[in-house]
């Protein structure tokens, strides 16, 4: 294929399937739009265990012109690499939770031989003048692999989680490693400028490197390009999700929880939803923002018998104790404050653990008069954006937002920010949201849909390849190792 139009050569953890709009989230959006465009692959793990596994070939099916591409995992490399080193080690890590973070030399190894393992068999697939584009935090070492291996052309990466600050990333024991290994990439790209230094940060104090510019970094003779490219959503394709049947369907149900239950004088509280949507993930935040709406009930009374916080958690990664506990601990939360406020007909927290179509959320978010993205730390976090896409133009919710989410940075202009550790803040926050007059929350909302319908995911990928296209590589023969 010509070098003026290379292909696209996704690398992720999950592949696929290619999407319309609306039907996921950013990454797969943008990669699947990209991918249809140009032709290429999108290689990554099956989903599969087999006794094969290192021994296993790579299978392809073909989806119009994109070639997906998948190998197995051997029992042994998913519970080493996945779930004790990706999401043992290196995801509470970069959450800042080193409380919870373990590491040993055992699956640091397996993480490692994995990494080796997928570039040898992603080799076959490539051709010399594609454009590879590396996703997360499950593939660190892939691009030093390839270039090991022999590839020659251009490589990216993109982190979808906070780089958290050096002097935290330093208590991995393969940090110098890990950074060393990801100067083998051209360019490098990060959900925010917070990310992207410290990363630079990293490489200038613990590696002695060079700032060169605002987007350029050196370590020793590997010159990197550096830089933010905050990921989005599919805004036009959610915002048609919202009016669809099906998210009618959803919304109307919640509209008639929450409607008046007047007494015999007429007289009654309009009943308000608040929602939050997330995984089940310590890294969200749950247990705060439960403890900020017991705050409100207890500092706004007035909010008793009419409030109702609906959230919707689907488990995740249930396997690991950290997660187990979560559940529990959240469970006797809600537990907790049901008994303590809830009334005959009327239950405050609604806490339910099942999934939901992407059509159903936008339902739930549409109906909603505030939703809480509220975060301990988040790379970017799109439930945000979906719920600004999702609103009524006349009639739309208010967003309340984490300080600590990458999110925050395109949705300041309307939002209501919040420290998600302030029990009185989530609760003051609430309070201002419930009450907010319709003008202000049009006002709020209309400056966050502009952000997020300019910023989408199509945008993201377009920005990010349009960066590696014109990036220069370096001979493979310069790269630490």
């Amino acid at each position: 294929m010509a070098d003026s139009n290379p292909r696209l050569v996704a690398v992720s953890n999950r592949v696929g399937p290619l999407s319309d709009e609306g039907q996921a989230g950013g990454l797969v959006v943008g990669l699947s739009d990209a991918l249809k465009r140009r032709g290429g692959v999108w290689f990554g793990w099956s989903g599969e265990t087999s006794k094969e596994g290192t021994q296993g070939e790579a299978k392809t099916e073909v989806q119009e012109n994109v070639e997906m591409t998948t190998i197995d995992m051997s029992q042994e490399e998913l519970q080493g690499f996945y779930y004790d080193y990706a999401n043992r080690s290196l995801w509470p890590l970069l959450h800042y939770r080193l409380d919870l973070a373990e590491f040993d030399r055992v699956s640091d190894k397996v993480y490692r031989q994995v990494n080796h393992r997928f570039a040898v068999r992603l080799m076959p697939h490539l051709k010399e003048n594609d454009l590879v584009w590396v996703h997360d935090y499950h593939f660190f070492y892939m691009g030093s692999e390839l270039r090991q291996a022999g590839y020659k052309g251009r490589l990216g990466y993109f982190l979808h989680i906070p780089f958290c600050a050096p002097e935290v990333f330093s208590a991995l024991p393969a940090s110098h490693d890990i950074v060393r290994a990801l100067l083998a990439y051209d360019v490098i790209g990060f959900q925010t400028d917070t990310d992207r230094c410290n990363f630079v940060s990293f490489c200038i104090s613990e590696l002695g490197g060079e700032k060169l510019d605002e987007d350029r970094v050196r370590v020793g003779d590997r010159t990197v390009i550096a830089k933010p490219f905050p990921i989005g959503i599919d805004a036009e394709g959610y915002a048609r999700f919202a009016v669809s049947p099906e998210a009618g369907e959803h919304e109307e149900m919640l509209l008639s929880m929450t409607r008046d239950r007047r007494n015999s004088d007429g007289e009654g509280a309009e009943r308000k939803l608040i929602v939050g949507v997330d995984r089940m993930d310590y890294s969200k935040g749950l247990l705060e923002r439960f403890y900020g709406f017991e705050r409100l009930l207890e500092d706004y009374p007035e909010n008793c018998g009419s409030a109702i916080f609906l959230q919707v958690a689907p488990l995740s990664r249930s396997e690991l104790d950290a997660y187990a506990e979560l559940r529990d601990e959240l469970e006797r939360t809600a537990g907790h404050l049901n008994g303590r406020f809830a009334t005959l007909d009327w239950t405050p927290l609604q806490m339910m653990t099942r999934g939901f179509t992407r059509k159903a959320l936008a339902g739930i978010y549409r109906a909603a008069r505030v939703c809480l993205v509220t975060p301990l730390r988040d790379g970017m976090n799109l439930v945000a954006k979906e719920f600004v896409a999702a609103q009524d133009p006349e009639d739309p919710g208010v967003l309340i937002l984490s300080r600590f989410a990458g999110a925050l940075d395109e949705l300041k202009c309307g939002c209501i920010v919040v420290n998600p550790y302030n029990t009185d803040d989530v609760a003051a926050a609430m309070q201002r949201a419930l009450t907010m007059p319709l003008e202000e929350r049009k006002r709020r909302w209309e400056a966050m849909r502009e952000a997020v319908f300019t910023g989408t995911a199509q945008r993201w990928c377009q920005s990010f390849i349009d960066m590696l296209e014109t990036s220069h590589h370096e001979p493979a023969a310069q790269t630490s190792s």
